[in-house]
């Protein structure tokens, strides 16, 4: 079971413009189950999830996942509803500010970007990424650890785009020395530079 008690990185932040349309979305699939005639618990079963989880997307508490959404069209017999919310919920899973970072960089035709205190975001391996993020004061939740690090990978698919942009990062020294989370994380870190 997918049940995972909460799992990591698919809350809604509160206050972000993007929950109201996770509620709506956790109405809807509400609305879609009981129309089927299913119990949240015969319907988490179906799905591989457990009733709580099942009722937290209902509320709009948990953001369910494209692939969920997906299957729970199929089983629900929904008739595309639920699946034409998949790009809204895989774009809320990432914080609101890395939300509208990506937005500009994937309109950008050039980037020139400099780094002085760590490697640049676009180009950290997650493991760099993790422990950047872990360094956090005040410390972050796991949640937000894991939520800033699926939204900064998530933006590497700029270097994916047919028509990608110029990019240019300059990097002070110091910032390739410096051992975050470790020698062996940085030395991973710089292999994958070169």
């Amino acid at each position: 079971m997918n049940d995972q008690v909460d799992e990591a990185g698919w809350g809604v932040e509160p206050g972000d413009e993007i929950e109201p349309v996770v509620q709506a979305v956790g109405h809807l699939l509400k609305v879609c189950r009981e129309a089927a005639g299913m119990r949240a618990a015969e319907f988490g079963e179906v799905m591989g999830y457990g009733e709580d989880m099942i009722r937290k997307m209902e509320r709009g508490q948990r953001i369910p996942r494209p692939e969920f959404l997906d299957r729970a069209d199929d089983v629900l017999r929904a008739q595309g509803h639920l699946k034409a919310f998949k790009r809204e919920m895989e774009q809320a899973r990432y914080p609101k500010k890395v939300r509208r970072l990506k937005e500009m960089e994937e309109r950008a035709v050039e980037l020139l970007l400099y780094s002085n205190h760590n490697i640049h975001g676009l180009l950290q391996t997650p493991e760099y990424a993790q422990a950047l993020f872990e360094m956090m004061q005040p410390p972050y939740s796991q949640d937000e650890v894991e939520r800033g690090l699926a939204g900064r990978m998530a933006r590497k698919s700029i270097f994916n785009r047919e028509s990608a942009p110029t990019l240019s990062f300059v990097q002070e020294q110091v910032t390739l020395e410096r051992p975050l989370g470790g020698k062996m994380v940085l030395r991973r870190q710089l292999e994958h530079l070169l």
